[in-house]
């Protein structure tokens, strides 16, 4: 089963669209009704949702990374510096990701894209 990807509230729209333009499956945290939960509400409701979530913010990796020492689950997390890669490096990172992994390998696991 594909990776299903769930896009935090700083990732440009047209990554979102160019992923799902190549078929990946993506929810957005505006779609979702969750663009002002709090990163740690986040980071649950997307373990909830098995997605993982792909975020350019340092604060919401730092969180996740707490959670690995802690034990805590995620489903997992990529994090892309907004300035380190251009829309189109993140698109094919991510629909690598997507298509070429399942998710039970991302389960408390951290990526920085570019790849």
């Amino acid at each position: 089963m594909p990776v299903q990807l769930y896009m935090d509230v700083h990732v440009p729209q047209a990554i979102t669209d160019q992923l799902r333009r190549r078929g990946v499956d993506v929810l957005t945290a505006y779609e979702d009704g969750a663009a002002t939960l709090p990163d740690e509400e986040l980071l649950e409701r997307v373990r909830v949702l098995e997605k993982v979530i792909f975020t350019h913010d340092i604060r919401f990796k730092a969180l996740a990374e707490d959670w690995q020492r802690q034990g805590r689950i995620f489903a997992g997390l990529i994090f892309g510096h907004q300035l380190r890669a251009t829309i189109g490096q993140y698109v094919k990172d991510l629909e690598l990701i997507a298509l070429g992994s399942e998710p039970k390998e991302w389960l408390n696991a951290i990526e920085h894209l570019p790849l």
